[in-house]
């Protein structure tokens, strides 16, 4: 049986950073929901298919083939056999896997199996709902959160410090209407789980917020 981390939160709270820190230091298996639900998205988009067309979406989802493989200890995302670890941090990307992650279809797609990885291995897994819906009996749930405002910045410094160019306030809209989206859709909403610990990253470091969730894992 395995021992399950669920970390849930926004966008943009740093979870998929502290989450693949905690694996390291702890040697559990970093099982990257975010990233899978991206490549999918990244699929539709590749399909030219638009955010409203869900029975378009379900469609390309029955054949789509998503798989995280680590290489030389670096994580790499595959979609349908090819390797799109660079393309799926992309902003539309990110914007359709808010939409398309609130279609069920899509979400039976990836649910099984994180779940079958989960029941075999020490994992860490981040997400909208991992603590609420995917993996509602781990040993241990953290509900990571910041300030929109701390989100943005985070997103702005880097998209500069790889050349592109962007716009802070634009960078904080897409927040808060994501935010809006992912508490309020019918599917597995946003939300922190009852027995999850609260942790407000805004004003920690990187390294205060691994060593907090640590305190709480075995």
């Amino acid at each position: 049986m395995g021992y399950n981390v669920a970390i849930d939160g926004p966008a943009g709270a740093g979870k998929s950073t502290i989450a693949k820190l905690v694996a390291k230091k702890k040697g559990y298996i970093y099982v990257d929901t975010g990233a899978m639900y991206r490549a999918l998205a990244l699929c539709f988009l590749d399909a030219g298919i638009a955010p409203g067309e869900t029975q378009r979406m379900i469609s390309a989802c029955e054949d789509a083939v998503v798989s995280i493989r680590y290489e030389n200890g670096v994580q790499q995302v595959y979609l349908n056999g090819r390797n799109v670890t660079s393309r799926i941090r992309e902003e539309a990307v990110g914007n359709m896997a808010s939409v398309s992650s609130a279609v069920p279809q899509v979400r039976a797609k990836l649910l099984e199996l994180q779940r079958e990885l989960a029941e075999r291995e020490d994992v860490i897994m981040d997400g909208r709902d991992i603590g609420t819906n995917i993996l509602p009996h781990a040993d241990v749930k953290i509900y990571l959160t910041a300030s929109v405002a701390t989100r943005a910045r985070r997103r702005y410094d880097e998209l500069r410090e790889k050349g592109e160019e962007c716009d802070y306030e634009e960078i904080a809209r897409d927040i808060q209407e994501r935010d809006e989206r992912d508490m309020n859709r019918e599917t597995a909403p946003l939300k922190k789980a009852e027995d999850a610990v609260l942790i407000d990253s805004s004003e920690m470091t990187i390294e205060e917020v691994a060593a907090e969730i640590i305190q709480y894992c075995r």
